[in-house]
């Protein structure tokens, strides 16, 4: 069921990371439905064949495979944070943030919305239309506006953790 309601978000409001998305599964060769152990399998075969190190015969091969291993690592880790499977792990901490912990600061570029919290995390919201931020900005609390129209309407992953010092 969950797995349902992210795909009709993803469908609904990533336009623009779709084919983001797409183009990930697609280098990796993998489906929508890739789990995370098919997703670990693909990488591992993907980074065998494409390790700098195997093309030391000219600096153009190395060159190449550089490249192309560092697009593999982009989409492999892209592609796990936003699995349901790696948001249903941290479903309980997401919403005890978005719940409970301030907004320090936000962002927004090609409909993305980058989110700070309090407690030091930092989300990414994919496929926030222009209006909406338009309309967060402009909130006179905006964390009671964000709770309400982007915290479970859209397609997250977490950016970032800081750990307090101890």
């Amino acid at each position: 069921m969950l797995d349902r309601q992210v795909a009709i978000l993803f469908k609904k409001n990533c336009k623009i990371d779709m084919k983001k998305i797409i183009g990930y599964r697609k280098l990796l060769g993998v489906t929508g439905n890739a789990d995370l152990q098919e997703l670990k399998t693909v990488y591992r075969n993907l980074m065998k064949n494409w390790h700098p190190d195997k093309f030391q015969e000219s600096d153009e091969q190395k060159e190449e495979a550089e490249k192309k291993s560092k697009h593999i690592i982009e989409a492999y880790h892209f592609l796990v944070s936003i699995a349901p499977e790696t948001r249903n792990l941290t479903l309980a901490e997401y919403t005890l943030t978005t719940t409970t912990s301030g907004i320090v600061d936000f962002d927004y570029k090609d409909e993305t919305l980058f989110m700070k919290f309090v407690d030091g995390t930092s989300y990414e919201y994919f496929g926030v239309p222009k209006p909406i931020y338009i309309k967060l900005v402009n909130a006179p609390a905006p964390a009671r506006f964000a709770r309400r129209h982007i915290f479970n309407s859209y397609p997250y992953r977490v950016s970032a953790k800081v750990l307090e010092p101890a």
